[in-house]
């Protein structure tokens, strides 16, 4: 099985390449989609989240989110805790479903991880395509699409790694700064290049 990862940034259409990875026909696996399927209710990775952090599972079985982020959001030794729940299960379950994609006969998939370079798992791939766009687009983007006010934008991608850092680990570059029309041919040719691995 080939894996490729892909990452972005806040605000730098990393959902629209994703999307339009699937239409060519890439199984994309979403770390997002996978860290809310193991703290559904009724999983090992609930039960340990509600024992360390008592009060954030709500009277109907789930994790209520917002409880848990303002737990969290200022102390850095209890996102780390979080973070040592959360992240064996989620690849748990990524490496239980790569087995399901192997016995369909799938030997291609793309790895959509938001902080696939910071946590080290670029490493692990076959390949790395960073979606990516000037930082004042991405900026300008961000206070469109989430009624944020400059500063407020500034220090949201204050607390990501720049994507030009990230393009530093990036074996295709996807620019995404302009019309879909202009980025749909990229990722053609980045799913072309994967399918040519193998």
């Amino acid at each position: 099985m080939h894996v490729f990862g892909l990452t972005g940034g806040i605000a730098s259409g990393k959902s629209t390449v994703s999307r339009m990875l699937r239409e060519l026909g890439a199984r994309v696996l979403d770390a997002d989609v996978l860290a809310r399927e193991v703290v559904e209710p009724g999983t090992p990775g609930l039960k340990r989240i509600d024992e360390r952090f008592p009060g954030v599972v709500g009277p109907d079985g789930r994790l209520d989110r917002v409880k848990l982020g303002a737990h969290i959001f200022a102390n850095a030794e209890e996102r780390a805790a979080l973070n040592a729940i959360v992240h064996p299960e989620v690849r748990a379950l990524f490496l239980q479903k790569l087995q399901a994609l192997e016995a369909e006969g799938v030997t291609h998939a793309v790895y959509d991880v938001p902080l696939l370079i910071e946590t080290g798992l670029h490493t692990a791939m076959e390949g790395v395509a960073v979606v990516w766009v000037p930082r004042e687009v991405q900026k300008a983007r961000l206070m469109t699409r989430d009624g944020l006010l400059a500063d407020q934008a500034e220090a949201r991608l204050q607390a990501q790694m720049p994507l030009d850092d990230k393009r530093a680990h990036a074996t295709w570059v996807i620019d995404n700064s302009g019309a879909p029309e202009a980025t749909r041919p990229q990722v053609e040719a980045v799913w072309r290049a994967m399918l040519a691995h193998g």
